[in-house]
This record gives C-alpha cells, structure tokens and sequence, in this order.
C-alpha cells in the first residue's frame, strides 16, 4: 500500500499552520520586501538528474540544503530547495482565496538574507510550496478567471518582493465546500497557472501531482501541461510516473522521504530513475541531522557519487 503523502511529521506541521492562521489572522502581505537575489555562484558541474528537497521549516531550517555536496566533484546534491509551505486560505469576508505564511515560513521570508540568498549563491533554486489549510480554498474551485487571476498575482508579487525562484503547487487539504466555497471546477487551475506563468515568465511552477487541481489541467482548448517545468509523484518510497504530458527531462516517477524511506529503496528508485531516462529525483522532509547515508544511497545511484555533508 502506498504511504499516505506527507508523513505525520507533515501533518503535525500543517496543523500548527492552521492554528497559527486562526491565532493570529496573518496573511501574505506582512513582511518587508527582501533585496532581489544576487547572481548565483556557478556551481561545480554535476552530470545526471535534478535533485529536489522539500524543508519542513516548521521544524527545519532551509541551510540544510545547502550542506551536502558530491565527494567527487564537490556539485551541490540539491538542485531545487521547496519550501514548505504556504497555505491557501479564505477570507470568509471578502470571499476570496488569500495567500497565508505562519510564522515560520514569515521567518524564512523576512530573513532572506541569510536563510534563502546562501542556498542560491551556490546556485540551488529556492522554490515556495503552496498548499490547502481546511478552509475550502484551493486551486481547482476558483468561481472566475478575475479569482484565479488575482490570487496568481499573490503568488507572483510573493517571488518577486522575496526574490524566490519559484512556485510549487500541491493541491491538498483544502476540504472543498468548506465555508460555502464551491467544488473543484473544470476552469479553475487552467485560468491559475496561465496567469502565473504569463506574470513569471521565467521563474520555475513545479506541480505536486495530486489533487484535483492536478486532473484538470485543459479548459477550453488550453493545456497548460507546457506550462510547469517540473511534476513529481507524491508518494513516498514508490515509483509513479506523473500523468502530465511533459517529458522524462521534467518528470520525478521517484519520491523518498529522507530518514523514512529505506537506504536500499531510496537506491533503487535513483537506478530506476536513470536507467528508464528521467530527469528528476524527488525527496522529502530533509532535517538538521546528518542524513548523508541516505543520501549518498541515492547520490551514488544519481551522480557515482557519495554525498558529503558539512555541518
């Protein structure tokens, strides 16, 4: 049986983020706006997939990423940093979806500079998660294109004033209805991430793939498939290609979760992933202590490398 998307370690996250939400009615507009981001570093050459770590900030800090390089070489293991994780909210008042930080993902934001900016000096894209918090918004029940259009532009304000590489969409625990909101809709993420993509032409839309959102991406003769640069499959310690029409270079059919997947499964899904030609290795919940045997199950697979990690 697959393990369920987010470990408890996920769920007890996302929990305080939807007490912190009702505690203290914060939303994406706090914050100073942050320096844009220097150019990065070039990183050592490193030949072979894409590396993405998704951080629990809630109890994890996003330097870690930047803590383990090849042995042979000395590339950056991680090429992709996530964030996790904004939330999608509800204002029951003007009735419309807003963009909301607890506190510990404000804090990485608000300090930039010192928990962002280092990871892309040494050139790791730094990417922001976005995700439902219970209260029935989310990206698939937008009631206009005017509503999706408005909330891209949260989104795309949010990369440009924190100088962020990017967004991720994962499209979980919105509990759809709640708070007389609508079902999920035909039109909805269509008109969302065509929006997105227009006002960040450049910067990275990575799409989590589940959720209704992620089984609706056509509307009206537009499929915004082209659109993401990379998806992943959101299963922890399996193999499942994700059923968006992008090509293999883009894709992760591979997902671990860093101290919960075995070493030996961890190294035969990155075998996998380059025998069957796939651009993309997907890893999950990356903390403080040193995981470098973990990784270095998949770097070896990965790169022909083992990881090393620097405290």
């Amino acid at each position: 049986m697959f393990t369920p998307v987010r470990s408890r370690i996920r769920r007890a996250a996302l929990a305080l983020s939807a007490i912190t939400a009702l505690a203290l009615g914060a939303t994406a507009t706090t914050g100073a706006a942050a320096a844009p981001a220097p150019a990065p570093a070039p990183a050592p050459a490193k030949q072979g997939p894409t590396s993405v770590a998704y951080v629990e900030v809630n109890n994890n800090s996003m330097l870690n990423v930047g803590k383990y390089t090849l042995a042979n070489g000395g590339g950056n293991v991680f090429d992709v940093a996530v964030i996790f994780a904004a939330n999608i909210n509800y204002d029951t008042g003007t009735k419309a979806a807003t963009l909301y930080f607890n506190e510990n993902v404000q804090r990485v934001l608000d300090n930039a500079g010192t928990q962002i900016r280092p990871l892309q000096q040494k050139g790791i894209k730094v990417v922001l998660s976005v995700l439902g918090n219970h209260q029935g918004a989310g990206f698939a029940n937008f009631p206009s294109q005017q509503a999706a259009s408005a909330f891209a532009k949260q989104l795309s304000d949010t990369v440009a004033t924190y100088g962020l590489d990017g967004i991720d969409f994962d499209d979980e625990y919105a509990d759809y209805g709640n708070n007389g909101t609508g079902q999920p809709n035909a039109s909805s993420f269509v008109y969302l991430v065509s929006a997105l993509r227009a006002n960040m032409p450049d910067k990275i839309i990575s799409l989590y793939n589940i959720g209704p959102a992620a089984s609706r991406l056509s509307y009206g003769g537009v499929d915004v498939s082209s659109k993401f640069d990379y998806a992943w499959n959101p299963y922890y310690g399996t193999w499942q290609v994700p059923g968006i029409a992008l090509p293999k270079s883009k894709l992760s059919p591979a997902a671990v979760e860093i101290g919960g997947t075995s070493q030996s499964t961890a190294a035969d899904l990155a075998r996998r992933t380059v025998s069957e030609g796939y651009g993309v290795y997907l890893t999950y919940n990356l903390d403080g202590a040193d995981r470098s045997a973990d990784v270095s199950a998949f770097t070896r697979e990965l790169y022909g490398s083992d990881a090393h990690y620097t405290p």
